[in-house]
């Protein structure tokens, strides 16, 4: 008999780990939670186009330690998508009001890409909401032309387009090892992507790859610089979207910062390496020292 392989599906992650799904009303936008665990309060951010099962193979691990709190963002997933553009300060006021719908004072945050933005953001400008921060590959930091460009027409297409191989294309961008991406979690992507409406909320999304709009919310010492959270920046090898040296710039900017760099990893380290990804939030969460 063959053995298993390491990830089976979504729902076998979550299968022994007792936990909630339900719809929360976020100031009349019906919100998407998944809640398991208990302890210090740590919400989980996803990315451009993503949805909470981005941090499927992590939930369990995480709530060992803590109450978390995974959800999709306004505009994203399975959550409403109100007609306006979901620009930083936008989705920031959203996960303020989860919490607040939640009864969460404050709580450690980690943000994957979009999501780490968002949780810089809302840590600078409401430094009491926030404990601790993990910046997870937050991505194009110095607002490369190229790289806003090939996130706008690569998510585009696969909205506009929801085939099978396009939005494999789409997620296999996450991937440094693109031989992860499970048919499971391209057809997930593609009933979002599917879903009426989502073309006009994607582009209210991408409206951050637009130079203009994006030039107020763009990472900055002057906003960056108020972060008062200690935080972890969480970088990789391969990601697709920054390198080292926007790691170097944020840790120059932020005043408690240090860098844990995942190796063999693209921009999804917490699908490709759960081990380590569950270790670094332990370490600087739980423990309160740098991960090794």
């Amino acid at each position: 008999m063959s053995a298993l392989p390491e990830h089976i599906s979504l729902w076998a992650e979550l299968a022994d780990v007792d936990h909630e799904l339900r719809h929360v009303d976020v100031g009349g936008v019906r919100t998407r939670v998944l809640r398991a665990g208990s302890g210090p309060d740590l919400i989980l951010l996803h990315g451009t186009g993503g949805h909470l099962e981005a941090y499927a193979r992590d939930i369990a691990g995480l709530a060992a330690d803590f109450r978390v709190t995974a959800y999709d963002m306004v505009g994203h997933g399975w959550s409403d998508l109100p007609d306006k553009p979901y620009t930083i300060d936008v989705l920031s006021d959203h996960l303020l009001g989860l919490m607040d719908a939640l009864g969460i004072g404050s709580a450690h945050l980690s943000g994957e890409s979009l999501g780490g933005w968002v949780t810089a953001w809302t840590a600078a400008h409401h430094p009491d909401r926030v404990e601790r921060l993990v910046l997870n590959t937050p991505g194009n930091i110095t607002d490369k032309p190229e790289v806003m460009v090939r996130m706008r027409e690569s998510t585009l297409a696969a909205v506009r387009d929801p085939s099978d191989e396009t939005v494999r294309r789409r997620v296999e961008f996450l991937f440094h090892h693109k031989e992860m991406v499970t048919d499971e979690l391209v057809n997930l992507r593609r009933a979002v992507y599917g879903r009426p409406g989502f073309l006009r909320a994607i582009t209210n999304t991408l409206v951050l790859q637009d130079p203009e709009v994006r030039r107020d919310f763009a990472w900055r010492p002057a906003w960056v610089g108020r972060v008062t959270a200690p935080t972890l920046l969480l970088w990789t090898d391969h990601d697709p979207t920054g390198g080292l040296d926007e790691a170097e710039l944020l840790l120059r900017w932020l005043p408690d910062a240090r860098l844990h760099v995942i190796t063999d990893a693209g921009h999804w380290p917490q699908w490709e390496k759960p081990g380590e990804f569950l270790r670094a939030h332990r370490d600087f969460l739980v423990l309160g020292k740098d991960p090794v």
